[in-house]
């Protein structure tokens, strides 16, 4: 069957994002936009408005053009909405890339994405240059900061060139072009265009409603679709404060709430985690925030009580989507008392979901049955760029979007059980590693877990768990683990080999990087 939202349709947005986005600001004015949660430096409505166009300005008259590609090499900082808006009025897709990348990595993906521009950082400098080389075709290297020998975006403010007009279509321009694995293979540039990114702002606007006076912290990246959409786009569109912060330093996160008093935080799983079972949480003072969202990864329905119930706030609500999917598709409403937990929420406006069959996905689960999430509406990605194949294999001739997620629907209310191709198949019967991962995570002696299938001497695979001990359990032995999850799970769903590690390899959207521990398995056999 397919599921449809509750909620009244949206119109979709056909302005630029830059126009969806700062629209207002003229409106908002004086009110702080942005707040560098280190060192204090403040950026207003009307500053923002003003210094994204200037920076337009001054990269038209560098030489970009409309259709060019910009990537954007940087860690959250203040400028960065800046630099991205300013990109997209001057006519250019801006490509996010991730701080850490290798400059290898990096020049993957500026061949791939044909970018002719770089925007960075002076401490990500020199893997910009090594990566431009690697590449070849960049036209300019510019730095928000400073740095010899480059222009700087602090200069472009001051600058005289014309504003340029360019004319866009947002239901075809391609506003982003982050980078996603999708459901396999190798990152894909996801072309997003202006239209589904911005109708997507209008879809979530009424659970996840924001306005002046709200203070955001911003510590999930913005080069990340969650971050771009939840902690930039979306609280500068309702007139909110935004703290950013670089990184996520746990004490420096805390400090950022008690300080500057924010009453929100869009985060992944492992801040969760942290939140409900760090002790450094006890020496901070967290009764300015209000709620919690927790996106990008499953959060187990226990963790998520344990961390409400110890800081005294309402349930954290869950969100889904996928950078395929500009990103969101579902969402707890903020003071949803009947959303069961474990939920990622219902259906937003203008949205359609079909639960399919894992053994014919050319059919629909029954009602109440786990199977693959597909989903269609205005905020389906444009295609892959440049692979028509990988496209087609994601979106069918319908315009269903197959996320390669597992799912099933009770009133309305979505779950998520796990990836299809994280299954691990024990003997013909499905095993789900979040599941079990969320199960460990109730262990008093377990600070963090991830579970991979591996295989024994007979070709069986089996589930295997990557164990972090907490600091005051380091007797803590893998006969522990395996009968403490044997005591709470069907047979076919046991813990058959345990690994101590010292911290379990994550994305920064919080998502188990399992592909590494399959590595790390391959090395040791």
């Amino acid at each position: 069957m397919v599921f449809q939202s509750e909620y009244a349709d949206v119109t979709p947005v056909t302005e630029p994002i830059h126009d969806a986005v700062l629209g207002r600001a003229a409106e908002y004015g004086d009110a702080i936009a942005l707040v560098d949660g280190v060192n204090g430096t403040t950026v207003t409505y009307a500053q923002l408005d003003r210094f994204h166009r200037r920076i337009a300005a001054a990269l038209a008259d560098a030489g970009l053009r409309k259709g060019d590609v910009l990537a954007l090499h940087s860690p959250n900082t203040v400028a960065y909405p800046s630099v991205f808006y300013g990109a997209t009025r001057a006519g250019a897709s801006v490509t996010t890339v991730h701080p850490l990348a290798t400059a290898e990595e990096f020049a993957k993906q500026l061949r791939d994405s044909s970018a002719r521009w770089i925007v960075t950082v002076s401490p990500l400098l020199e893997v910009a240059r090594r990566a431009a080389e690697l590449a070849a075709g960049i036209e300019e290297i510019f730095v928000c900061d400073r740095a010899d020998g480059h222009v700087s975006i602090l200069d472009m403010l001051g600058g005289a060139a014309p504003e340029p007009d360019v004319v866009l279509d947002p239901a075809e321009d391609i506003a982003a072009l982050p980078y996603s694995s999708g459901t396999t293979g190798i990152p894909k540039g996801v072309m997003l265009t202006h239209r589904s990114i911005a109708t997507n702002l209008a879809q979530l606007h009424p659970l996840m409603p924001m306005g002046p006076g709200d203070r955001i912290l911003a510590v999930l990246p913005f080069f990340h679709i969650y971050g771009l959409t939840a902690l930039m786009n979306a609280p500068l569109r309702q007139g909110a404060t935004v703290v950013v912060l670089p990184r996520f330093e746990l004490e420096t996160f805390l400090a950022a709430i008690e300080k500057h008093r924010i009453n929100a935080i869009y985060v992944a799983p492992p801040i969760v985690l942290a939140l409900a079972k760090h002790p450094a949480v006890a020496s901070f003072d967290l009764s300015s925030l209000e709620y919690i969202i927790s996106s990008a990864a499953p959060l187990d329905a226990d963790l998520a009580a344990a961390c409400s119930k110890r800081l005294g706030l309402p349930p954290i609500g869950q969100a889904y989507g996928m950078t395929e999917l500009s990103p969101g598709t579902h969402l707890v409403p903020l003071g949803a008392e009947n959303a069961p937990p474990g939920t990622v929420g219902k259906l937003i406006a203008s949205t359609e979901m079909r639960i399919c069959s894992l053994d014919d996905p050319g059919k629909d689960a029954a009602p109440g049955e786990e199977g693959e999430i597909a989903i269609r509406g205005p905020q389906v990605m444009k295609g892959y760029l440049g692979r028509p194949e990988d496209t087609g294999r994601m979106i069918d001739a319908d315009g269903w979007l197959h996320t390669g997620d597992i799912g099933r629907v009770d009133d309305g209310w979505l779950f998520v059980v796990d990836r299809v191709k994280e299954l691990i198949k024990y003997k013909g019967f499905q095993v789900a590693p979040a599941e079990l991962e969320a199960l460990l995570l109730t262990h008093e002696g377990v600070a963090d877990a991830a579970v991979i299938g591996v295989y024994d001497e007979n070709g069986n695979e089996i589930p295997k768990a990557y164990v972090v001990r907490q600091t005051a359990a380091e007797d803590l032995t893998e006969d522990d683990i395996t009968a403490f999850v044997a005591e709470r799970v069907a047979p076919y769903k046991k813990i058959r080999r345990v690994e101590f590690i010292g911290a379990v390899p994550r994305a920064v959207s919080g998502k188990i990087l399992r592909r590494e521990l399959r590595d790390r398995e391959r090395e040791n056999t």
